[in-house]
């Protein structure tokens, strides 16, 4: 058997719970992305698309004929859609490296325009995709598997800008995508879900400190030339 076919097959047993080791590998493939964003590395964007590709075989389970027949299209649709944004965060942080600053993405507060659009934005995709994924027959309640795709999206894009804020919107996934996901039966990923939402927070802090302490050296260079 080829690796890839042992990937795609292999199924970890705990008690009466099947789990495929595909999840597992790629949601370890997203907490190794996310720990790389928290550093700024631009390796994070090529190891996420990584676990998307994986995650998206898993959560279309019907589909694929795995142990678990239930489809989460909001979950695999934004694995697609976590490939395409992360290709365009790779493309910003690799210029952000090349050019005289020489770090991946400087983290810095979005607008309160800004903030105000991915408000809106969660709440109206949110309404917007509900009625679409439960005429494909996602799992209920639909409107969760909406709300963490519309987060999802947004937390990439501002992960790609590199606005601070980008953290707490991956704690609102978090909390929604928890008990959808046990109730789905897909037990690693809630899992790694409910470590995503401490190690977000983390993360939050992280680029709190990294953008007040760049505050102070600019404001120390203005002092030095005033």
């Amino acid at each position: 058997m080829n690796p890839i076919q042992w990937l795609f097959d292999a199924q970890l047993h705990i008690g009466d719970q099947v789990i495929l080791w595909r999840e597992v590998i790629g949601n370890l493939f997203g907490l190794a992305s996310a720990l790389g964003g928290m550093r700024r590395k631009v390796w994070a964007w090529p190891v996420g698309i990584l676990g998307n590709a994986l995650l998206f075989t898993v959560f279309l389970g019907a589909v694929f004929h795995t142990p678990n027949p239930i489809n989460l299209y909001g979950q695999a649709g934004r694995q697609l859609m976590f490939i395409a944004v992360s290709v365009y965060g790779w493309y910003q942080w690799r210029a952000a490296r090349n050019s005289q600053a020489h770090v991946a993405v400087a983290p810095h507060w979005a607008t309160n325009r800004v903030r105000v659009f991915l408000g809106l934005g969660m709440v109206a995709g949110t309404l917007i995709l509900t009625p679409i994924f439960r005429a494909l027959g996602s799992f209920e309640p639909v409107w969760a598997d909406a709300w963490i795709f519309m987060g999802s999206l947004l937390a990439t894009y501002g992960m790609a800008k590199g606005w601070t804020e980008f953290w707490l919107i991956w704690v609102a996934v978090d909390v929604v995508g928890v008990p959808l996901l046990v109730s789905a039966g897909y037990y690693a990923s809630a899992v790694l879900y409910l470590f995503y939402g401490v190690f977000t927070l983390t993360g939050f802090v992280v680029w709190m400190r990294v953008q007040r302490r760049r505050r102070g050296l600019v404001e120390a260079e203005l002092r030095g030339t005033a």
